[in-house]
């Protein structure tokens, strides 16, 4: 791997699929970084439309809870804590 180009080279199905829909996502390399009951989490969270998992994770809209897995839970305390340390500069 170089810069932004990735092969899929040797991935199998699923993983090329992931790394087709995150890198269009902008979550490059995710599927690369999890095991198998994120990547499971991750196919489901990748079927949401952008702007509820938005209203989910900045918590303007309740989760349904089976979307709310310990993959979702990263992502919106990621969020928090990035609006946090915005918020002290």
């Amino acid at each position: 791997m170089t810069g932004t180009t990735r092969s899929s080279e040797g991935l199998d199905l699923r993983r090329r699929r992931l790394l087709f829909r995150t890198w269009h996502r902008g979550m490059r390399e995710m599927d690369l970084i999890m095991g198998e009951d994120e990547l499971a989490e991750l196919e489901r969270l990748i079927e949401v439309p952008d702007r509820d998992l938005l209203a989910w994770i900045t918590g303007e809209e309740a989760v349904p809870p089976e979307l709310d897995g310990a993959l979702f839970r990263d992502l919106r305390d990621f969020h928090m804590r990035r609006g946090r340390e915005e918020e002290r500069t």
